[in-house]
């Protein structure tokens, strides 16, 4: 037989940051701060998986067919990523 878990009296560092973002945030404000986050951590995901598939074209000699893509914005070849990164260059 199993004890049951300990619960910790004490709120998590997550309960207490969201009670505070409750008293000072209305729910819109909340809303969009939340929703500009989870596209902070997309874009985040998305350049790891740009910086993938560009070391896999490189390994395949292939490297250069992304040449002058860059990135939204961009004014070059490899333009800086969204962790403001810049890849190599020719």
């Amino acid at each position: 037989m199993q004890a049951a878990p300990v619960r910790s009296s004490r709120p998590s560092v997550t309960a207490a940051l969201r009670a505070v973002e409750a008293l000072l945030l209305n729910g819109g404000q909340r809303t969009a701060r939340r929703n500009a986050w989870t596209c902070v951590l997309e874009d985040r995901r998305r350049a790891e998986d740009r910086i993938e598939v560009q070391r896999m074209l490189d390994r395949l000699g292939a490297g250069d067919a992304l040449d002058g893509l860059g990135t939204a914005g961009g004014t070059g070849p490899r333009a800086t990523g969204a962790a403001g990164v810049t890849a190599r260059t020719s």
